[in-house]
């Protein structure tokens, strides 16, 4: 088995990169979705998702560029166009969103749809001994978990 400069087989990094371009680019639609909704917000609560949304986004772009980093470190090539995010996106695209229950509940449906994408990747990392990706992904999960309950607390949902 050929092994890449980190000690990770290169066929099967080359799968993990695809996989990992897959969530690259549906990460760019959830931060697009994100600037959308804090842009458009309106209501009682504007105040208060307006930051909530930021933070989001500013979440969202730091994961962008780990993503593309940990892509280039295992010897990958980034996805860099919309068209190319497009052709890979499985989340639901949020137009004109502001309505505040609307805009949290795409929020939640999105970052459902990016938890079933990461758990894929960390099986696959996972049976190649990549680290680097499962602890990456590990803390995705985690973090995303925590702010689909938090998120659903808001909207008085249950999991």
């Amino acid at each position: 088995m050929k092994t890449n400069i980190l000690g990770l087989p290169v066929k099967e990094s080359e799968l993990l990169v695809k996989e990992l371009n897959v969530l690259l680019s549906n990460f760019q639609v959830y931060y697009q979705n994100l600037r959308g909704i804090h842009w458009n917000i309106r209501g009682k609560r504007f105040f208060d998702l307006h930051v909530k949304f930021e933070e989001l986004y500013t979440d969202a772009q730091l994961k962008i560029d780990m993503i593309a980093e940990r892509v280039l470190t295992i010897g990958g090539t980034p996805l860099h166009t919309f068209e190319d995010y497009i052709k890979n996106n499985k989340l639901t695209v949020g137009k004109n969103i502001s309505n505040d229950e609307k805009a949290v509940q795409l929020i939640v449906h999105s970052l459902s749809d990016l938890l079933k994408i990461e758990r894929e990747i960390l099986n696959k990392s996972d049976e190649i001994n990549d680290e680097g990706t499962n602890s990456m992904m590990s803390d995705f999960i985690s973090e995303q978990e925590k702010t689909i309950w938090m998120m659903n607390a808001w909207l008085e949902e249950t999991l």
